[in-house]
């Protein structure tokens, strides 16, 4: 008996539409990247990209519990003298929560060129509406 190995041409690639409002930023993402890799199905393979297309909708509505509104800091350094910029996460969630969450989820990716074609895979929208309609999407309940 051979062991199934998935080609990324025979992937079988849909499009899901999940809510963030009310839902936990962590708990929220990781299963985002747990279907962005595609380790929801039975063809998942290590080295292919078979995951799914992930529309994230109401990204402003996202919850983050304890001080971490305040406490919670992201940075970000230009490599020049005086060019580390923080920012925290109350900050985002009011100015780019799409971010966040794409940020939240890039984390639990594989940080490989495989990583950053599933995270394009990723469209995360700040309110309801979103320019996707046509791909048909199901509702993804988390």
């Amino acid at each position: 008996m051979k062991t199934y190995m998935a080609k990324a041409e025979t992937a079988d690639q849909k499009w899901c539409i999940a809510d963030a409002s009310g839902k936990v930023l962590g708990r929220f993402s990781s299963e985002i990247a747990l279907r962005l890799r595609g380790k929801h199905k039975a063809t998942y393979t290590p080295h292919c990209d078979t995951g799914d297309f992930i529309i994230v909708v109401n990204a402003e509505k996202i919850m983050l519990t304890g001080k971490k509104l305040t406490d919670k800091m992201y940075y970000s350094y230009s490599g020049y003298p005086g060019g580390l910029r923080e920012t925290t996460a109350g900050k985002m969630l009011a100015e780019k929560p799409e971010n966040l969450i794409r940020m939240a989820v890039q984390g639990m990716l594989p940080k490989t060129n495989l990583g950053r074609k599933m995270l394009k895979k990723l469209k995360v929208y700040a309110g309801n509406a979103h320019p996707h309609e046509a791909q048909c999407p199901k509702t993804l309940s988390i």
